[in-house]
């Protein structure tokens, strides 16, 4: 075994989940882990990584996140001038096969590092407690140990899972007795009550091989399938890409259920700091801040005889009169009105979306690309408005549609538009037009974002209607 002050502590930031029951925020493909909800200035993302900061001996992170989500997680980690590795997952397959897969990796790359799993959208709030949380259990995972962190319950929460301690090992940590789920109420007091208990926090430091070895002792399966799906990855610049057949092949299963409840070698140490896996938007209130009348207010908001709620306006003014503990979130294209008791019930209504097929679900009417962003304005049956931001040396791809045609108008900045053959300059106030079926493609060769207004005419308007000839960004379809 190696000793403690050889090994690095390399965090783990599992980015993938889509964060329903935060829904009409948080959807399928602008998921909640990549939003600033506490007007902070950091997404839940950013934020987990910039917790990190004072804590020694850490090296540079790998981020597990969906394949769909691959350019938010690099554009976010551009601002903040992180360097990562970025492994990507074809699909959703539960926590025990996303971190195996940043355990395969740093054995592939000669280290046995001492693995820091976090999951990307929790909030941590007193960071030095947190490092020192931290620092004991480095020094238990340095001597082969499985360890997770548990939060002391401060109410009959129903909505987390429990850790029941054994025997201590110092003054913060213990062997663990048992994993308990998500209780009834009753239980969930009972817990509490018994001072026995802790939140199940979802953090967790080992060993890259000691991981692997007891994975490989109590779900080989997994393990298994991991190694050779993660030997078939290949490399697309910080993008690690498996093994997509093999990598379906594996069943999903949580770390939990996977190693923790089963291995002998485990630990719980505990987490003083003020913690929130901010699950529903009841969560968000909680850890936000209030007024006089316990509300949480965010954007354009009047308030008359409210109290104890959330009121979330992102695109319009927001009026309420006579609430009492409830939630109002509103956005351009979708509006929640709910009792907060009934906050985990949003979950249902995105399942509802879904099985329509409704593009609420999945997407807002801002929609992100690699290339920056675009916001629908107005949708009709022939025509469609958009404005497109292009960020300064982006490119959006070399295509064609078959089914419209698209005027361009420079509202800030300066386009460089292929058309065909043709490449020409327009600055603001200058237009273009891109007739049905001719290649075209936008440039942002300058050093501020170009805005565009588009406008497009034809008899079919949507997104798959692209035919792709050259993508800097290595993309097929519709994304």
């Amino acid at each position: 075994m190696s000793e403690s002050s050889e090994l690095s502590i390399l965090p783990v930031v599992l980015a993938g989940g889509v964060g329903s029951r935060l829904w009409p925020l948080s959807r399928a493909q602008y998921p909640k882990q990549f939003q600033d909800l506490l007007g902070s200035g950091e997404s839940f993302f950013q934020a987990t990584l910039s917790r990190l900061n004072g804590l020694e001996n850490t090296s540079s992170p790998i981020v597990v996140c969906n394949e769909s989500h691959r350019f938010l997680v690099a554009e976010q980690l551009r601002v903040m001038g992180q360097a990562a590795a970025i492994l990507l997952e074809p699909s959703g397959k539960n926590t025990a096969p996303a971190i195996a897969l940043a355990a395969h990796h740093i054995l592939a790359n000669g280290k046995d590092d001492i693995m820091l799993v976090m999951p990307a959208d929790h909030v941590i709030e007193d960071h030095e407690l947190f490092h020192q949380a931290l620092r004991t259990g480095y020094e238990l995972a340095c001597k082969d140990m499985l360890v997770t962190f548990g939060v002391t319950p401060t109410a009959p929460e129903t909505g987390y899972g429990y850790i029941c301690k054994g025997p201590a090992l110092n003054q913060s940590s213990y062997r663990i007795e048992s994993f308990k789920e998500k209780p009834d109420l009753e239980q969930a007091q009972a817990y509490l009550e018994s001072g026995e208990y802790f939140w199940n926090a979802g953090l967790f430091m080992f060993r890259a091989s000691i991981f692997l070895q007891q994975l490989g002792l109590h779900a080989a399966d997994i393990n298994d399938i991991i190694a050779l799906a993660y030997g078939k990855a290949t490399q697309d610049k910080d993008f690690y890409r498996v093994d997509e057949q093999l990598f379906e092949s594996c069943r999903a299963d949580s770390i939990d259920y996977a190693v923790m409840e089963k291995t002998e070698n485990s630990a719980v140490v505990a987490l003083p700091a003020k913690w929130s896996d901010v699950g529903a938007w009841s969560a968000l209130w909680e850890v936000s801040d209030h007024d006089a009348n316990g509300n949480s207010v965010r954007g354009d908001v009047i308030l008359e005889q409210t109290s104890n709620t959330l009121v979330y306006a992102e695109s319009r003014l927001v009026a309420a009169i006579g609430l009492e503990d409830f939630m109002v979130v509103e956005t351009a294209d979708a509006v929640l009105i709910a009792p907060q008791k009934l906050a985990q019930n949003v979950k249902h209504v995105v399942a509802s979306l879904s099985q329509s097929q409704r593009n609420e679900a999945d997407t807002h009417t801002q929609v992100y690309r690699p290339w920056g962003w675009y916001e629908t304005i107005c949708l009709s049956e022939r025509f469609q408005v958009k404005r497109i931001m292009v960020n300064p040396g982006a490119s959006l791809s070399l295509q064609l549609h078959h089914h419209r045609a698209e005027h361009w108008v420079v509202v800030k900045g300066t386009a460089e538009v292929t058309r065909d053959e043709e490449v020409i300059l327009l600055s603001e106030d200058q237009s273009t037009y891109i007739p049905l079926g001719k290649k075209h493609r936008l440039t942002n060769k300058g050093v501020i974002p170009l805005e565009i207004i588009e406008i497009q005419t034809g008899s079919y308007l949507g997104e798959d209607d692209i035919v792709r000839f050259d993508d800097v960004y290595g993309r097929s379809g519709d994304k």
